[in-house]
């Protein structure tokens, strides 16, 4: 016969082995059609049409009695056979009731397997008895299941109500974190540059009140030097003038929440003044509900504490206290950094500034160093998160797509309520939201977006600032070669830097690129200040130094020259002049660490109107080997 006159046969069958004998023992002597699973049957069944549909009882998600029931309606004229090992009492009679007309049993005989199919294509037709009671029960048991289904579908409706609130929960904790983190950051530009110890204490209460809405006082406590006492020194709203008139402190007897904080090096939190036994109020806060005293400590060394409060009670958060504490190390970085200068001023005004900014970048370094180690895990989490909703996303779209009656049978059905019993087993599914998600995916993904840039930022301000000073690789340096070559590859306009090298100079001892990175930072700002001079002028002049086994390196100017009042502050990381024209502030703390790190000395002199000049000395590959003999 004409292999395209043969009959086709449809066989629906999960098992592959099973599939692949019916298809050798037909094969001969019809076409053999193969189908998966139930609903790939469906589908081919409706394009193909083939003469006989051989059906296995026992399919995933749908049985073979609820294929048949629905391939009965789609292809009235179908013929319907069950295949199965299901040899149960009144198996065959709801395989019949369903629209099969007939039912074989496995395993097959290869000898008459075709014959018997044939028999069916020909007409045969299995008698069912009280055909209308076995279809009653038929239907009776798609109806237990379509309740069953429903029932399903109405718990997954709900839970996916209260995924999408944990949802906004989740989101909103993100954006007060995010808030709080970059509020902190805005703080510890503004406070890092203040040198002036009173200065910076009063806008440091001044600022955090105005970037933390959920604080109604902040008060700085130094502790003295005697140990006895700890001072208010600093003190926000209408409170904190009258406090600090009457020179209000505490004894560092180990009660107050002040006191504990410095001397144990601790966060203390008082959630509820009320409810807290041996509370020392404050007799000028008396409307005082929660207060939080935050340790302010530098190098193991407890120099005061910060206090929060609030008229409300628990008004703190687990993320307030993590962002106020890290807001309160910067306050402590930039209090030590006030307090040596304070000590300094008495010693050489030249050892006074290598030495105070020294401490300054060194202390600052730990500092974001601290922050970044904590920074580091947010843009993968980040990352995870938003692969994770996006599975989660797909997930329920998948399930969404699905019949009603079909979704507990979806392979993705397991999954889904897993998920929804993680969220019960966390605590999460106590409540069943009543009004619909206000937020969107796309606002959730740029939340995402800011808090992963955020974290990225602080990384990337750890690498400017320790990157430079990390391990050297010390070779001779031929120092002209090395100027000439850094002002090549900054491509500045031809006339602008002019150079004048002593002949015969040294070779130095350094690393290349740290030291090609303080000359090109160098001549960097100097082109920048001369951003408005009409006739624009650098010069490089590299000689011997007057101190002996050294070099200078001069980068001048003609530009509009830096305030007396900046002369000191331009050394301290993360100040800058530059305003919105960009700029970190690291670069010349990072050319002072290098410089530094290289056992040499840098200097600046300016003039307002005039210029500015930097001043380098480098000692020499001779002096190294001197010293080191």
């Amino acid at each position: 016969m004409d292999p395209k006159n043969l009959p086709k046969v449809l066989y629906i069958e999960d098992t592959p082995d099973a599939r692949a004998l019916v298809s050798r023992v037909l094969g001969q002597d019809f076409i053999v059609l193969e189908a998966a699973d139930p609903l790939s049957g469906i589908e081919l069944a409706i394009e193909t049409e083939p003469d006989l549909i051989l059906l296995d009882i026992n399919l995933p998600h749908l049985s073979g009695r609820e294929v048949a029931a629905r391939l009965k309606r789609l292809l009235p004229d179908a013929t319907l056979v069950a295949f199965t090992a299901d040899a149960s009492p009144g198996a065959r009679d709801r395989a019949l009731a369903a629209g099969c007309v007939g039912y074989l049993t496995k395993p097959l005989d290869v000898d008459t397997f075709s014959e018997q199919i044939s028999e069916f294509l020909m007409g045969k037709r299995e008698e069912l008895h009280d055909r209308a009671r076995h279809e009653r029960a038929f239907q009776d048991e798609l109806v237990e299941r379509l309740e069953g289904k429903v029932r399903e579908l109405t718990k997954t409706s709900e839970r996916n109500a209260f995924l999408n609130e944990q949802n906004q929960h989740l989101i909103a904790a993100l954006q007060r974190r995010q808030h709080l983190l970059e509020a902190a950051a805005r703080v510890g530009r503004i406070i890092t540059s203040i040198l002036d110890l009173d200065e910076l204490l009063r806008v440091t209460v001044d600022v955090i009140c105005e970037e933390y809405d959920f604080v109604d006082f902040v008060g700085v406590f130094l502790a003295e030097p005697s140990g006895e006492w700890a001072s208010l020194r600093a003190g926000s709203g209408p409170h904190g003038p009258a406090m600090l008139a009457a020179n209000y402190r505490l004894p560092m007897d180990g009660f107050s929440t002040v006191s504990k904080a410095i001397l144990e090096h601790k966060a203390q939190i008082i959630l509820d003044v009320s409810q807290h036994e041996g509370y020392i109020a404050n007799p000028f806060l008396t409307k005082t509900s929660s207060e939080m005293a935050l340790p302010l400590v530098v190098k193991n060394q407890g120099l005061g504490a910060l206090v929060v409060q609030n008229e409300q009670t628990s008004t703190f958060q687990d993320d307030d206290i993590t962002a106020l504490q890290t807001l309160a190390d910067n306050v402590a970085t930039a209090i030590d950094n006030a307090l040596l200068l304070l000590d300094l001023k008495r010693a050489n005004q030249e050892l006074l500034r290598n030495k105070t900014y020294e401490a300054i970048a060194t202390t600052t370094g730990e500092t974001i160093h601290w922050v970044a180690n904590k920074a580091a895990p947010i843009p993968e989490s980040a990352r995870r998160v938003r692969q994770d909703l996006g599975r989660l996303v797909c997930l329920f779209n998948a399930l969404l797509k699905e019949p009603p009656e079909q979704r507990p049978n979806h392979p993705l059905w397991a999954e889904a309520q897993e998920i929804f019993a993680t969220l019960a087993r966390a605590g999460l599914a106590d409540e069943t939201p009543t009004t619909p998600f206000p937020g969107s995916l796309e606002s959730i993904l740029e939340d995402l977006a800011i808090i992963e840039q955020g974290a990225t930022n602080i990384l990337d301000v750890k690498e400017d600032l320790m990157g430079p000073v990390r391990l050297q690789h010390r070779q001779s340096i031929e120092l002209t070669a090395l100027l000439d070559q850094t002002i090549f590859e900054m491509g500045l306009p031809a006339g602008v830097i002019e150079t004048r090298y002593a002949a015969n100079l040294p070779a130095l001892d350094g690393d290349v690129k740290q030291l090609g990175q303080v000359f090109n930072n160098l001549i960097k700002n100097a082109w920048e200040a001369l951003e408005k001079t009409p006739q624009p002028a650098i010069r490089v002049i590299a000689m011997p130094a007057k101190e002996p086994g050294f070099v200078q390196i001069e980068i001048q100017d003609n530009g509009p020259g830096i305030p007396p009042e900046l002369l000191d502050k331009i050394w301290v990381s993360f100040f800058t002049t530059k305003g919105d024209r960009g700029g970190t502030g690291l670069g010349l703390s990072a050319c002072m660490a290098i410089i530094s790190q290289h056992n040499g000395k840098i200097n600046v002199e300016s003039q307002v109107g005039v210029g500015t000049t930097f001043t380098l000395l480098l000692p020499t590959l001779d002096e190294i080997s001197t010293s080191q003999a």
